[in-house]
């Protein structure tokens, strides 16, 4: 009769230990989002594209032969085959290894550019809302400033002045791309500021530069994620666009958007050269904006588990 006591006993100091312990943001967030289907598939299509155009290119290179730079005059355009899948450019090259090389190139401009924004506009808008006052109503007016201006044209300004490189073209993306993470991350300050953990941390001696860098951005890393997933597409679709205009990627290095350009020059006659290039970007896109839709709920806190 004691044990049955004592078992029960046990199971119900158990039960209440499950009830008091508690999960943090994340694990809420990740079950939120493991029930998001359209997500988790947006999620596994863009790792397979990852892994593929990461190793397709060597595949094709080292299997079949396949070179993305060399041309082939005599061969010329060929329509999709067995033995070119996406068929031949205009220049006798294979079109499959040519997109997969864009794709790679698109996607790190669009992360690495996505990045660049985030690192400045989350610096830039943690200390302009911690500073206040004077401070944080000139940082914001330069902010407005720049928004009023048209983003493309400054893109264009700094692609021009740096030089048209890879490295200088998601340097200036990203240099111009981070004024929404910026006004985002001062409105999650703005509300975290006055909290009790930063006023103790200030009561104890923590500089200002510790309380933000220590205190404060990292509780706003959820609002940053978040808008990062959703400025990859915005970079994807940017480099896109300069390179269709002849100021992103510079030949013979593909990219998705100059192989549209390409494509685009030829659709009449040769449609694969810009279907297959398209439709690559599309689902892209298409994954991102529905991985990053995705987040954005499941760090949602009113959103229901």
């Amino acid at each position: 009769m004691k044990n049955n006591q004592r078992q029960t006993l046990f199971r119900n100091e158990t039960d209440e230990r499950d009830l008091i312990t508690g999960t943090s943001l994340w694990e809420d967030a990740w079950k939120r989002l493991r029930k998001n289907n359209m997500a988790l598939a947006s999620g596994v299509i863009l790792l397979c594209l990852g892994i593929i155009c990461l190793f397709g290119p060597v595949i094709l290179g080292v299997f079949l032969g396949y070179d993305a730079h060399t041309q082939n005059l005599a061969y010329g355009p060929q329509p999709p085959s067995l033995r070119h899948p996406f068929g031949t450019d205009f220049y006798g090259r294979d079109l499959l290894i040519r997109v997969l090389i864009g794709a790679q190139v698109s996607l790190s401009v669009g992360f690495l550019a996505a990045m660049v924004a985030a690192f400045i506009g989350t610096i830039y808008g943690a200390v302009s809302s911690y500073s206040g006052g004077l401070i944080d109503s000139l940082m914001m007016r330069i902010v407005d400033i720049l928004y009023a201006l048209p983003y493309m044209f400054l893109v264009i300004i700094l692609v021009t002045i740096l030089g048209k490189s890879l490295l200088l073209l998601f340097l200036a993306l990203g240099a111009v791309g981070w004024l929404l993470t910026a006004r985002v991350v001062r409105g999650q300050v703005m509300s975290l500021k006055e909290q009790d953990f930063v006023l103790a941390a200030r009561s104890l001696g923590t500089t200002s530069r510790g309380i933000i860098f220590r205190h404060l951005i990292p509780n706003t890393l959820g609002p940053v994620i978040v808008t990062f997933t959703l400025t990859v597409p915005s970079m994807i679709l940017q480099e896109a666009f300069l390179s269709f205009l002849g100021l992103g990627v510079q030949p013979p290095q593909p990219s998705l958007g100059s192989l549209i350009n390409d494509g685009a020059n030829q659709m009449l006659v040769f449609w694969w050269t810009l279907v297959f290039p398209g439709g690559i970007m599309a689902i892209m896109l298409f994954a991102l904006n529905f991985l990053g839709d995705g987040i954005r709920d499941a760090l949602d806190p009113r959103m229901k588990t």
